[in-house]
């Protein structure tokens, strides 16, 4: 509801619109209300005493339960043997002894008015699942995300386990290790080598690590080596699939390749062999979409700034040699210099990326 003093300002915004020669309807429609919601505060006093709608009186309808109706329901729905039912259920179980005092949501009435609608026995109320944490990345060794896939053997119900750690900004697959079982002793190695071959040392401030909420990765061995690193790790939401998007977008890229076994994989060796091949063609040849078709192994190198310029250029060129071929501007080679993971909303993603640009300028 508009309040008395919004609708006086509308009221007089429009019609000093008006008198300078607008439209009744588009003034209205750029104000946000219809010209029938004008009309009917001109008409029934709505500029002057406000919305009368909270406080109408609204008379009691014919068919509403009676005080004693109200009572009998609600000593119903006291009986120990309801004691943890909601009315969604005694009402049936009353119908099959053949009484009928009123619908479900009548009794959900009569018990909300009493006080006594909440949860009964010792369910608890559902809570809101909290929003994801938003990570920023605007440089390498920022926030690394990192997961575990199965790969197929040859022998039925035997499978390989695939560990991939990925950095967030360059796209880079900076770790990587295929063994045959699921171990977070697997894990500690992956991110300690993959840690020392980054030179975390010379990282400010660490990475963040993000990942789901696998028990392997959740492992007390794992968060000590983590704080050990000096690592802050990050969790996807429970029961939440999207949360490690880039992590399963890259395994997917990975099981789509040509050179995928279909069949499975014969050995371990044949499975670790597979994954060296696919990692390095992922950092070193492959032209990512998300970052302007260069390669992971560019952008983490910062080479990407030179061959988007380079693009550029070349484009311009192009339009200048034939400038009845293009419709509008060159395409966009401009660099991406901010990834987000898990985005929150558009303010709180710039002003997280104006702190992290001037932390490390300070650094």
């Amino acid at each position: 509801m508009i309040g008395l003093e919004d609708r006086q300002a509308l009221a007089q915004d429009i019609d000093t619109a008006h008198a300078a020669g607008a439209r009744l309807q588009p003034a209205c429609d750029v104000a946000g209300i219809d010209v029938r919601t004008l009309q009917r505060w001109k008409a029934r006093s709505g500029l002057t005493a406000g919305d009368g709608r909270p406080s109408a009186v609204r008379p009691m309808p014919s068919h509403a339960l009676s005080a004693a109706e109200r009572a009998a329901l609600l000593a119903v729905a006291n009986e120990p043997r309801f004691a943890c039912a909601p009315p969604a259920r005694i009402v049936p179980m009353l119908a099959d002894e053949g009484v009928y005092l009123g619908s479900e949501s009548s009794m959900a009435r009569v018990l909300k008015a009493a006080g006594q609608n909440k949860r009964r026995g010792r369910a608890k109320a559902p809570r809101a699942t909290k929003p994801p944490t938003t990570h920023i990345a605007t440089a390498p060794g920022q926030v690394w995300c990192w997961d575990m896939t199965y790969l197929p053997a040859r022998v039925m119900g035997r499978w390989f386990h695939l560990y991939l750690i990925l950095d967030l900004y360059s796209r880079k697959i900076v770790g990587a290790e295929v063994h045959d079982s699921d171990d977070s002793d697997h894990a500690v190695h992956l991110v300690r080598r993959t840690a020392l071959a980054e030179g975390i040392a010379a990282m400010t401030p660490k990475p963040v690590l993000h990942g789901d909420n696998g028990s392997t990765l959740k492992a007390t061995t794992v968060l000590a080596m983590l704080n050990w690193l000096g690592i802050k790790p990050s969790y996807s939401r429970p029961r939440v699939s999207d949360d490690n998007a880039f992590a399963e977008s890259l395994f997917r890229t990975a099981k789509y390749r040509p050179e995928f076994p279909a069949q499975g994989f014969e050995t371990l060796d044949d499975a670790r062999a597979w994954a060296a091949g696919f990692v390095r063609w992922y950092n070193v040849e492959h032209r990512h979409s998300g970052i302007r078709y260069v390669s992971p192994q560019q952008r983490h190198t910062g080479q990407d700034q030179a061959i988007l310029a380079a693009r550029h250029t070349l484009y311009l060129q192009a339009q200048e040699r034939h400038p009845a071929r293009w419709s509008g501007a060159t395409r966009d080679w401009s660099l991406i210099d901010m990834v987000t993971l898990n985005p929150e909303r558009d303010e709180v993603v710039k002003m997280a990326a104006c702190v992290q640009h001037t932390q490390l300028k300070a650094a």
